[in-house]
């Protein structure tokens, strides 16, 4: 199994734990920054981030360079199971998830209260994504 898959499982794992508003701890519940971190500690890739950041920014909230320093690369084209996908879900609001394959995604539900899996709405275009296996065979399918 690629480490991209295993992502993907990890973050499939974490369903139905509860949402919490910049929630890191699996006890008290996730955000989507949240799940992306704790899904990639689950593999061994460990991403430290300062507590402080704003659900509500039009800009990512993982530095770039964090992402590169834990072996995540950008990626373009077809999705794969594992991909962190960073999503526009309204005008001013960016929204993080991870593809757990089939066309759908594992993400942090505010309005559920939970951790979810769901098929990709139509309407969140996927602004960009990082794979931890570049060349990875599992296909994702929007």
């Amino acid at each position: 199994m690629h480490r991209s898959e295993a992502l993907a499982h990890a973050a499939s794992e974490l369903v139905g734990t509860p949402f919490r508003l910049q929630g890191r701890d699996l006890a008290h519940g996730l955000d989507c920054i949240g799940l992306v971190l704790a899904s990639l500690a689950a593999v061994g890739v460990r991403i430290d981030l300062p507590a402080d950041y704003r659900p509500r920014r039009r800009s990512f909230t993982i530095p770039l360079e964090a992402l590169h320093a834990a072996g995540l690369v950008q990626t373009a084209g077809a999705r794969r199971a594992g991909d962190i996908l960073l999503l526009r879900t309204a005008p001013a609001q960016l929204h993080t998830a991870i593809a757990a394959g089939h066309g759908d995604i594992v993400h942090a539900h505010a309005g559920l209260g939970k951790v979810v899996r769901a098929p990709l709405p139509d309407s969140w275009p996927i602004l960009a994504a990082w794979r931890l296996d570049p060349d990875g065979d599992t296909l994702w399918q929007r």
